[in-house]
């Protein structure tokens, strides 16, 4: 990873830090609002696929690619755009950065394709699982008040936190340490959980339960 990119991603985590202490307090009225919210207006909603006019719209941060010839946006803000389909995303392979937070998506397949994913925010939708096929880069994944109700499926090798804070995950499962051996923080507060039994990480040093 370059020196630029390497800032970028310090200074995503500052503002990471700073929206889990805002987070705090707001943890119970959030999640109410996104039950009787989100989640409500979605059965009216008709599909909405995101555009080649909404990622114009939330493109930034050009970088070079991996070969250095060529260059190419690496951030994308869509977040608030009433999305129900990220199809289109699989084709801009080398986004980094991607907020797609308070939409009305149940699938983030499309993601697997971003093999340079560094950071992911995906907030207040309508997901059911944090699952994705392995990224190898990424390192900041955030799926708080979801519909989440486990933990399979998370298996990037280096990813370091990760927010599940606002769902209903009653046991941890899936979290293999030997392919998880970077992750030092795990969100959990307003969840529903009964045991911490499945959370032997080797770097685990932030661990948050309690409201």
């Amino acid at each position: 990873m370059s020196d630029e990119e390497t800032e970028d991603l310090e200074q995503e985590l500052d503002v990471e830090e700073q929206s889990r202490k805002e987070d705090d307090k707001e943890l119970g009225e959030d999640f109410d609002e996104v039950g009787a919210g989100v989640f409500g207006r979605a059965k009216f909603l008709p599909p909405k696929p995101i555009t080649e006019d909404i990622l114009k719209e939330g493109l930034s941060l050009l970088c070079k690619t991996g070969n250095g010839l060529a260059h190419a946006y690496v951030k994308l803000d869509a977040k608030e755009k009433e999305l129900t389909d990220i199809t289109l995303l699989s084709s801009y392979i080398h986004l980094r950065y991607v907020d797609v937070s308070e939409n009305f998506l149940s699938d983030l397949s499309p993601l697997n394709s971003l093999t340079h994913l560094l950071w992911l925010k995906a907030d207040k939708n309508r997901l059911r699982t944090a699952h994705l096929e392995e990224l190898p880069y990424l390192q900041i994944a955030s799926f708080a008040h979801n519909r989440i109700s486990g933990t399979e499926g998370i298996t990037h090798p280096r990813l370091t936190s990760l927010d599940l804070k606002g769902n209903f995950i009653q046991r941890v499962t899936g979290l293999d340490p030997l392919k998880l051996g970077n992750l030092h923080t795990i969100e959990l507060r307003g969840n529903q959980l009964e045991s911490t039994a499945g959370l032997h990480l080797p770097k685990l040093k932030y661990l948050y339960l309690v409201s």
